[in-house]
């Protein structure tokens, strides 16, 4: 595997697997994309009371919305990932979509008979990529012409979801098809189907989460505490000059190795040292392979992202609390939609138990659900480079 990657590459993958990855998809869909740009025509009031004026954020439809406005599939996307879901912008792109599988004519997300759309998150960490739209910490305050840095106003989840929903508004969406996402995409899947239980027929949480438990969010405050005990990050304000690498490195790192499961690791590295020719008995300087890698692609990770935009992002999945409800159970109650679940069996981030949980309350809530489990070596991540094993699952649960 490769551990250099192109910042355009890097939009593609989940949290910082590299092209060569087992489980890449095939391409399926390889028409090209445009990134185009929704601005909100007044200042978005967010959930906790601020106001931020000229919100932006990008977004890419593939497939026609037809007459009555009810044939659109929304695509909410993971912790690290965009709008570009699947096709390229160029030809030349050397990845297209990290769904692309899935996408296309006679594929499950079946560009002939459904309108896709893909959104930017507020805050989103690729906003370095020059591709990427997204208001803010990295944004220009339009009340000093600096950038907000640590003085953005805290946004949840839903604030992204009612941007969505503004874009749907303008679009001429009347309802969804479905809402589809992975990871954090699974949160705002959900939170659609709590907020808007009118417009949303069905619902598909892939590797999902419809609250975090105390063990992933002591996980999510570990990525945090990086960034911050980097030097300089200084509160926040690096815009001006050398930007917290280091810690944005650990905090990829970290993030890396949670998403994957340990037999991905045991099957690429089985306990071999980074350097053959060193005795690790006598040259301490040598570690194991797979320390090695995780360092590397922490490192290319590490600086291809945007560290506040990483502690707002995290901060807003660690206040998700389905449809403002702290008790999950009263979070669940607001759903009404279809809900097709996409767990996986290994998933060291977001437990597979945890999904099983919401499955049993909403089918005793009497939920249509169906459910089905995703394998592969790769863990969390299986959800979207091993997310066509559930082709057959997808396809029928969206024609029902």
């Amino acid at each position: 595997m490769r551990l250099a990657l192109s910042t355009r590459s890097l939009r593609t993958l989940a949290v910082c697997v590299v092209l060569a990855f087992p489980l890449a998809p095939a391409f399926a869909y390889d028409g090209i994309v445009v990134k185009q740009t929704f601005e909100l025509p007044t200042p978005l009031t967010t959930v906790g009371g601020a106001t931020i004026k000229n919100v932006k954020v990008g977004y890419e439809t593939i497939g026609t919305l037809n007459k009555a406005g009810d044939n659109a599939i929304l695509i909410p996307h993971f912790f690290s990932g965009t709008s570009h879901f699947a096709g390229k912008y160029q030809p030349t792109d050397a990845a297209p979509g990290y769904w692309d599988a899935i996408v296309g004519p006679g594929k499950p997300l079946d560009t002939s008979k459904y309108f896709l759309i893909g959104v930017d998150t507020l805050a989103n960490v690729n906003v370095k990529d020059g591709v990427t739209v997204t208001t803010g910490p990295a944004s220009l305050n339009p009340e000093t012409g600096k950038p907000y840095g640590m003085r953005f106003p805290q946004v949840q989840l839903r604030d992204s979801v009612n941007v969505q929903k503004a874009l749907l508004d303008k679009l001429g969406v009347k309802k969804l098809h479905a809402v589809m996402g992975a990871s954090m995409g699974s949160m705002q899947t959900y939170e659609w189907a709590a907020a808007y239980p009118e417009m949303v027929e069905r619902i598909i949480p892939v590797i999902p989460s419809a609250g975090l438990n105390d063990y992933t969010l002591a996980k999510l405050a570990d990525l945090s505490a990086a960034v911050k005990l980097d030097p300089k990050w200084k509160n926040g304000d690096y815009s001006a000059g050398a930007e917290p690498n280091d810690g944005m490195a650990l905090a990829l790192r970290m993030l890396t190795w949670m998403s994957l499961a340990p037999e991905w690791g045991e099957a690429k590295f089985g306990r071999k040292w980074a350097d053959a020719a060193k005795d690790p008995a006598k040259d301490m300087s040598n570690g194991y392979a797979v320390n090695a890698y995780f360092n590397g692609v922490g490192q290319a990770r590490g600086k291809a992202l945007d560290a506040n935009s990483l502690l707002y992002t995290v901060r807003a999945n660690e206040l998700f609390a389905l449809g403002g409800k702290p008790a999950l159970a009263e979070g669940l109650k607001q759903i009404k939609a279809k809900v097709l679940l996409l767990p996986t069996r290994n998933d060291q981030l977001l437990a597979v138990d945890e999904t099983r949980k919401v499955r049993d309350q909403l089918q005793a809530q009497g939920n249509k659900v169906e459910y089905f489990e995703l394998g592969g070596a790769a863990g969390h991540l299986n959800g979207i480079f091993g997310i066509a094993q559930a082709s057959d699952a997808i396809t029928r649960f969206l024609a029902q």
